[in-house]
């Protein structure tokens, strides 16, 4: 009998090695295994289990970081293939398409881990925002707000990353996307041309234009995307990990010390009767509210890498990137549509359009650059002005903060709402047309 039990201790041993190699025989091991190793060290050595539960967080910034692994790996392949010639564009996009093995696959998973990315990029920062983890918690030297503007600058360099790639492909739909796009930036006072002609590098979308877009999209963005997610990743480590437990800790020590459970006064003399602010201090249980990182982590951020690549794989099976005809300046489509996590800028300009007592209000600078330019700002300035305690750190929809979550969210509808019109009920002459009707025969505008 004790033998069958030592074969079948045996066994497991061996099947957990199989699975997972490292097995830290202490808390002290599988820190000091983090501490050695360069790329576990972005990891704390413990880890708040509220913060590995996948409600919390639902892993929102590991699914973006697979999607940016998706798209360095798929798009240096396409690298290997693709020509940067307004002459050569189109057909070598059409080899990839066509002739090159599984070519359709992998330009099909770069596209659609693309528009993933753009998504998840979204939906992570609402979440940080709910959540009110973009403010300091109860820990010393956090610097959340700063890596909350880390942030946004990661969602505008993914924006300008999918939008260099758009161009690329040079089809209609890429050539006219990118044509409203960089429209939109005519409109900025003053400077407006200025910034168009660095943009596309020039007076008109050609040769120096996709170079430039290519160059940017293949480098510069990728290099500058890199060091934000070190920093991003690295910052998160100094701040205590994710903003999850601070509050719930400190509430469960604030009940310990009204009920004097193992508090000590200590003054000049002593021990001393009674609590004194001054002078006591506080060292909370972490041991009962955090896991070692390892394997409780590591193990989790890797399937959720792994599901990723997956779900991506499974949906570029259903989803092939599209190609239309070859890019043509004199052929006009109608109506001609921004990229679409653009089109709400589009349908934003369209909406703040308008003439009042004689006077045409311009909405290219209204809905184009005013609007986005301040809800911008109040992103970055934000955490300075929030003023909710830091016992709402980390908690979702916390009462104190209210006002300005129902505030966020309102804001977060009208974007998705304007993106679905632009996407869904915009037809010829950018008129509104109901999904069921049928669009005028009008000819090309040329």
């Amino acid at each position: 009998m004790a033998n069958e039990t030592e074969k079948t201790a045996v066994t497991t041993e061996n099947g957990r090695k199989f699975l997972w190699s490292f097995q830290p025989k202490s808390g002290k091991d599988a820190g000091e295994s983090i501490v050695r190793n360069f790329l576990l060290h972005w990891f704390p050595a413990k880890s708040a289990e509220r913060s590995l539960s996948w409600g919390y967080s639902f892993y929102l910034g590991t699914i973006t970081f697979a999607l940016f692994l998706i798209l360095v790996v798929t798009g240096v392949v396409l690298m290997f293939l693709y020509v940067p010639s307004v002459e050569r564009a189109y057909q070598s996009v059409k080899d990839i398409e066509n002739v090159v093995s599984f070519g359709w696959f992998i330009r099909a998973m770069h596209r659609n881990a693309t528009h993933l990315m753009v998504i998840f990029v979204f939906l992570h920062m609402v979440r940080v925002f709910l959540g009110g983890a973009y403010k300091n918690g109860l820990g010393g030297g956090q610097l959340r707000p700063i890596n909350w503007i880390i942030g946004v600058v990661l969602l505008l360099t993914t924006l300008f990353l999918a939008f260099t790639g758009y161009l690329l492909p040079w089809d209609q739909l890429a050539f006219w996307a990118v044509t409203v796009g960089t429209d939109i930036a005519r409109t900025i006072p003053l400077i407006g041309d200025e910034v168009r002609f660095i943009l596309i590098g020039g007076h008109e979308i050609d040769q120096n234009t996709l170079i430039r877009f290519y160059v940017l999209h293949c480098f510069f963005l990728p290099l500058l995307m890199v060091g934000l997610i070190v920093y991003h990743f690295w910052r998160i480590r100094k701040d205590g990990g994710l903003a999850s437990y601070d509050t719930i800790v400190n509430k469960q020590e604030k009940i310990k010390e009204s009920n004097g459970g193992g508090k000590k006064t200590y003054s000049l003399l002593g021990i001393t009767k009674g609590r004194t602010v001054e002078v006591e201090s506080t060292t909370r249980n972490e041991d009962a509210h955090t896991v070692n990182s390892i394997p409780h982590l590591i193990r989790r951020v890797g399937l959720v890498i792994l599901a990723t690549f997956v779900f991506v794989a499974v949906m570029s099976l259903f989803m092939p990137a599209p190609l239309e005809e070859a890019a043509n300046p004199d052929v006009t489509p109608n109506p001609a549509k921004a990229p679409w996590y653009f089109l709400w800028l589009q349908e934003l300009v369209t909406i703040t359009t308008f003439t009042l007592f004689g006077i045409t209000f311009d909405g290219g600078f209204i809905g184009g650059v005013l609007i986005p330019g301040v809800l911008l700002i109040a992103l970055c300035v934000w955490p300075f002005y929030d003023k909710s305690s830091k016992d709402a750190t980390g908690v979702w929809f916390a009462k104190e903060r209210l006002r300005q979550n129902l505030v966020f969210i309102v804001i977060c509808f009208a974007i998705i709402l304007l993106t679905i019109i632009g996407t869904y009920f915009r037809g010829p002459f950018w008129e509104f047309y109901l999904p069921w009707e049928a669009w005028p025969d009008l000819p090309r505008i040329l």
